[in-house]
């Protein structure tokens, strides 16, 4: 965890398609940069979407094109590192905007703390999330329950990244046969995905679930809210 208490905004949206998410992240990242606004974290949730990051498995998507338009399903080539993963209803997105200086910059640093507020407020309810050495994200045993995809985004300004994209938590039961099915998530195939609410039979709000997170995200990388909106 950081020592150095900084000021950032959150924004919980509802619902948000991802084309308008993404352009948001970007147009935030170069204010960021400017410094015209403050290092910032959005939540949110997804319509029915496929998102393929920078190792490209075209294989991985089960559906064909044909398939996606009778789900509904959008279909998106990113920016951010990873595989393909599922995006829809009943998942917390968090996309977290933040300024990481030029000195003793540890980008791995930056994803296990991301799992770190997952897996500290998961503790909060008894559950043990962990790790998998080889793969990035949450899992409790062999059943992923968050995805995480990032970019660093070089900083013009100054030195240093600022951080895009971020986590996809699965809050409601039954994600996995909602949307995980047409894919091979992040390309795992020997593992299971799950939700909050298959484990604890607690059916949580994506609302409740975010302000929930949110002390949690603030305590790990030493923010305090500067703006909320929305929660």
């Amino acid at each position: 965890m950081t020592t150095n208490v900084k000021a950032i905004d959150v924004r919980y949206t509802p619902m948000m398609g991802y084309a308008e998410a993404w352009e948001l992240q970007k147009a935030c990242v170069k204010e960021i940069d400017k410094e015209e606004r403050r290092e910032s974290l959005l939540l949110l949730q997804h319509p029915p979407t496929y998102t393929v990051g920078s190792q490209k498995h075209p294989e991985h998507l089960l559906y064909s094109e044909e398939e996606l338009a009778e789900r509904g399903i959008g279909l998106f080539q990113i920016d951010r590192g990873g595989d393909i993963t599922y995006h829809g209803p009943g998942q917390l997105v968090g996309y977290p905007l933040l300024y990481l200086d030029g000195v003793n910059l540890d980008l791995h640093r930056y994803l296990r703390d991301l799992e770190q507020v997952i897996i500290n407020w998961l503790a909060g309810y008894g559950i043990e999330g962990g790790r998998k050495p080889e793969y990035t994200g949450v899992w409790i045993g062999d059943e992923k329950i968050a995805a995480i995809g990032v970019k660093f985004n070089k900083a013009r300004t100054r030195r240093g990244f600022i951080t895009s994209h971020g986590f996809a938590l699965n809050i409601k039961a039954g994600i996995a046969q909602d949307g995980f099915r047409g894919i091979v998530p992040c390309g795992i195939q020997e593992y299971a995905v799950t939700s909050f609410a298959d484990v604890t039979g607690i059916h949580l709000t994506i609302e409740q679930a975010a302000a929930e997170l949110l002390p949690f995200f603030c305590e790990q990388f030493g923010c305090e809210i500067a703006l909320s909106e929305g929660l």
